[in-house]
């Protein structure tokens, strides 16, 4: 799976760049607003792509380091980083971070875990570098608990986006945080609606890929996200 991730990450690095600046001022007002960070934090962004949470992070704490797979996304990264001079790109596993980096304040992941084949081990790997009193977030999409409407909804996002794993259910969430002795501070939820024809852009879904797809959607397509705040303790 990290071959279709690259793969496909690689081929839609400018259109996911492009996409994240349309919409940097819309999510740095929901991160601040909804972290409440102190200025003094170093941070992580696990899973970073061409960096969107870093940035909407970076002029309100001291540090952020993003780490990602695709080395096409962090050049996208670096292109908009020249307004960010504490912001740090590093090509990593989220599964398995650089042992170099050191611990953080606040280690997050936007987005991110759907396209890890065990996102349990890059819970366990943000609970790991996050020191003591530090804090953790976690936005992703959520599943359904009708355990058919999750299997559908998954199946459309796997023929838009090969790199698509499964999208956790707010339960499947809960555990994995509880296992890795995380303690929610806060979360909420939202429901984004999606032009169909705008998503399947987005992947570089074409062709007969696409048709397949479109086929697969479900009626009026909105996603729910899940936001997460949790505590090492």
């Amino acid at each position: 799976m990290q071959d279709a991730t690259r793969e496909r990450f690689a081929r839609t690095a400018e259109q996911i760049a492009a996409h994240q600046d349309a919409r940097a001022a819309e999510l740095e007002e929901k991160v601040v607003r909804f972290i409440a960070l102190r200025g003094d934090e170093r941070a992580l962004d696990s899973g970073s792509g061409a960096g969107a949470l870093a940035f909407a992070l970076a002029p309100h704490v001291r540090e952020v380091v993003a780490v990602d797979l695709v080395p096409e996304l962090l050049e996208q990264g670096r292109k908009r980083a020249e307004r960010f001079p504490n912001v740090t790109f590093v090509e990593g596993d989220a599964t398995r971070l650089p042992p170099e980096l050191g611990y953080f304040d606040l280690t997050a992941s936007l987005r991110t875990l759907h396209h890890i084949a065990r996102p349990e081990l890059a819970v366990a790997e943000l609970a790991r570098v996050t020191g003591p009193g530090g804090r953790v977030l976690v936005v992703d999409q959520l599943a359904p608990l009708d355990p058919i409407a999750a299997q559908q909804l998954n199946a459309f996002e796997r023929a838009r986006d090969p790199s698509h794993t499964r999208v956790l259910a707010d339960i499947d969430l809960r555990h994995l945080f509880e296992s890795n002795g995380l303690v929610l501070v806060r979360n909420q939820y939202e429901r984004e609606p999606r032009d169909l024809d705008s998503y399947l852009e987005l992947a570089g879904c074409e062709g007969d890929e696409r048709e397949r797809a479109a086929s697969l959607a479900p009626p009026g397509y909105t996603a729910e996200l899940g936001w997460y705040l949790l505590e090492k303790r």
